[in-house]
């Protein structure tokens, strides 16, 4: 098969957005993880645990604090806060930025609303697998919602900064749902 047939048959398959080449994926538990953070520019140790033992977590990859899309979704989690909490969810974004530069970014993206983590080596970023494969030197945009207990219960990747609090909010809604339906709390 020549190379642009191949393309051509590989843009045809099904694929959606929602599909995502991740070592973690929806039932898997997360890696737990401590990163210095900020929030409303004040430096802290993040650690999931800690945020997991108050409840879901919608843990966020973005590929660089002030560009425009990543200044968009964090502005658009920020101004979704109030859900969120509803929820009983905290969230936390996490780039390879640096600290200096996330306290900043905490203040004027975030409004102080909820804590951004660096990940300078790129460890965390490459245990949930969210390497930019175009730019290994930067996170994916994607997104992880979490339970309590640690297991993944909904992943979404798109460059598109868009989608991601509309997708996360949906899946803890849905999770929500179904544990107090008595259902089992899979997506």
């Amino acid at each position: 098969m020549h190379r642009r047939s191949l393309l051509a048959a590989m843009a045809a398959l099904p694929w959606t957005s929602q599909r995502v080449w991740a070592a973690l994926d929806v039932g898997e538990r997360a890696p737990d993880f401590t990163l210095p953070a900020a929030r409303a520019g004040k430096p802290f140790s993040y650690s999931l645990s800690g945020a997991l033992a108050q409840g879901p977590v919608v843990l966020y990859f973005f590929p660089l604090a002030f560009s425009q899309a990543c200044s968009i979704e964090a502005h658009s989690f920020a101004e979704a806060m109030p859900q969120f909490e509803a929820l009983g969810a905290s969230v936390v974004g996490v780039s390879a930025d640096a600290l200096d530069v996330l306290e900043r970014f905490s203040v004027q993206a975030c409004n102080g609303r909820f804590p951004v983590a660096s990940d300078l080596a790129l460890k965390v970023v490459g245990l949930f697998d969210a390497v930019m494969q175009t730019r290994p030197d930067h996170a994916n945009r994607v997104s992880f919602v979490i339970a309590p207990d640690g297991q993944v219960i909904h992943v979404y990747q798109s460059l598109n900064p868009a989608r991601h609090v509309e997708r996360t909010l949906a899946a803890l809604r849905q999770w929500r749902g179904a544990a107090n339906s008595g259902l089992p709390k899979k997506q």
